[in-house]
């Protein structure tokens, strides 16, 4: 009997490392995608662009095209460098949602429902604080 509990336990630990290891994996390319996608925006940009100066006196609003994510996805496929980087960013901050919902997915697997409920309450602070404000209107 102690074997055997033994050796669940140590499936359950191989089982938590691998899951572990995963959520790694994601963060990590999430975050090196966002960051190439980010350069391969920029160079072009700067290229075009070498001695633009930054005005701080007066706002100027991103162009209308990149104020949804259909747009900027649009625009960054029609090759517009600063929608490239936006979109860039987009990637950056969809990775700790797909962390939130790998983990959701990995809890219920396991059978924890009661992480699964806190996990999914996560979610939806996440998704309320970006989507939100369209909400209010």
């Amino acid at each position: 009997m102690a074997a055997e509990q033994s050796g669940r336990w140590r499936i359950q630990e191989w089982y938590d490392q691998r899951i572990e290891n995963i959520i790694a994996q994601l963060l990590r390319a999430g975050v090196l995608t966002a960051a190439l996608v980010v350069i391969g925006g920029a160079i072009p940009y700067l290229a075009s662009n070498p001695r633009a100066r930054v005005n701080y006196r007066s706002y100027h609003g991103e162009p209308p095209q990149l104020r949804t994510v259909p747009g900027i996805v649009h625009s960054a496929f029609s090759g517009n460098p600063l929608a490239i980087m936006q979109l860039g960013l987009l990637i950056l901050i969809a990775t700790p949602i797909a962390r939130v919902v790998f983990s959701a997915f990995a809890f219920s697997r396991e059978g924890d429902y009661m992480y699964v409920a806190f996990t999914l309450i996560v979610l939806a602070v996440l998704l309320y604080s970006l989507f939100g404000s369209f909400l209010i209107a």
